[in-house]
């Protein structure tokens, strides 16, 4: 427990590179002043172009850190996007559950009924006018808030595109609510639920009832994901479930993984350079984000295509890294490295020299690719043969 307290503590202090700015609107849903804060991520004021995903926070007081400290992590190596957190106000007084009430029915009332449209009426239009967001949105929050969230599912088409319910205080109906909406739901969504095996009791019942249903749901557009935590209790399973929440709703972002390169890429007959053409598509798919393919998951690639001497696919490969590093010697180098494989050594030095005229990247250099083509000189062409036709008899003549 120290040694997570102490991995706590360095998240939250070591990468202080983000912005965070405090905000205040009045609500005319809530007749009162509303307080709640921004955090913008490092990148954001060197990159004017730049949209990114949105994170809101109910009890923000003691989510966002935990959460920001995370999410700087997983930006640090790359393998989570990084995003806008909104993380609002609630833990003064009873406002998390006057924000939170709901009436017999299970459903949104007075306050809570208010609250939540706050949240998609006032709250978001403001954040979005002022701050550059892409349209996928993320709420999480935690005990009473973390069933508040699930409200949002209700609508046919829910404002909020990934849930992370932690530990959540369930309402009346709300499980089989849930599951009915999951099962039917047409748009993708992304559901996290948590508990641990130390939770409140009726929590635990809760949210199997709900995992008994969803585990079992065929819904393409719904990705699932349920942890029981060991060892933990009603509050420090977020700790645990943070990382967990968050891996799940990015899965596929990540640089290619050893792991990866060997149960999955390794083992494919064939579509090498498609697999990492339909990663990147799949992450601008899933979160509208676009991003580069990443240099070293070409070379991924690359060493997959030559250890299964798939060598007609660094055509493809080559093709790819003209669209996403132009300028550079990337797809040069590879096109050059496809003519030395099937034996055309004239044509790959050729290429390996019009390399030396583009930008270095990564650890291709001038020095390096020129060594290349200096190699191949001399280095006689392999004959290709070349099947011809078969003539068909022309049924004019005969």
């Amino acid at each position: 427990m120290k040694f997570n307290v102490f991995i706590l503590f360095f998240l939250t202090t070591s990468f202080l590179f983000s912005q965070k700015t405090d905000e205040k609107i009045f609500s005319k849903k809530l007749n009162e002043e509303r307080s709640f804060s921004i955090i913008t991520p490092a990148s954001y004021a060197n990159n004017p172009e730049k949209k990114y995903p949105l994170l809101v926070l109910l009890d923000g007081e003691y989510l966002t850190d935990p959460f920001n400290g995370i999410l700087k992590y997983g930006n640090y190596w790359d393998d989570l996007p990084e995003m806008i957190i909104v993380s609002i106000n609630q833990n003064y007084g009873e406002t998390r559950f006057r924000d939170s009430e709901y009436g017999e029915d299970g459903l949104p009332a007075k306050s809570g009924a208010k609250f939540f449209e706050f949240i998609g009426f006032e709250l978001l239009p403001f954040v979005q006018s002022k701050y550059r967001t892409l349209p996928f949105r993320i709420i999480a929050g935690h005990d009473t808030t973390g069933g508040f969230l699930n409200f949002y599912l209700y609508k046919d088409d829910p404002i909020f595109n990934a849930f992370i319910s932690l530990s959540p205080e369930i309402a009346p109906m709300m499980e089989n609510r849930i599951t009915d909406r999951l099962a039917k739901i047409q748009k993708p969504v992304f559901y996290y639920l948590a508990t641990s095996t130390a939770d409140l009791e009726e929590i635990q019942e809760n949210t199997k009832k709900i995992d008994d249903v969803l585990k079992e749901t065929k819904n393409p557009n719904l990705s699932y994901r349920y942890d029981v935590f060991k060892n933990t209790s009603h509050y420090s399973l977020v700790a645990e479930a943070i990382p967990s929440a968050f891996y799940f709703i990015f899965n596929g972002y990540q640089p290619i993984s050893k792991l990866e390169f060997n149960d999955k890429i390794l083992k494919l007959e064939s579509g090498y350079a498609q697999y990492l053409i339909d990663k990147y598509e799949n992450i601008e798919k899933k979160i509208g984000l676009k991003v580069q393919p990443r240099y070293t998951d070409f070379k991924a690639i690359e060493a997959a295509i030559l250890k299964n001497k798939a060598y007609s696919e660094l055509e493809i490969l080559a093709n790819y890294a003209d669209k996403q590093y132009p300028k550079t010697m990337l797809g040069t180098y590879q096109r050059g490295l496809y003519f030395e494989k099937i034996g055309q050594f004239k044509r790959a030095a050729k290429e390996y020299q019009k390399g030396f005229t583009q930008s270095e990247v990564g650890d291709l250099t001038k020095d390096y690719i020129l060594k290349r083509a200096e190699a191949l000189q001399g280095k006689k062409d392999k004959e290709i043969e070349e099947s011809k036709p078969t003539e068909e008899p022309n049924p004019k003549t005969e």
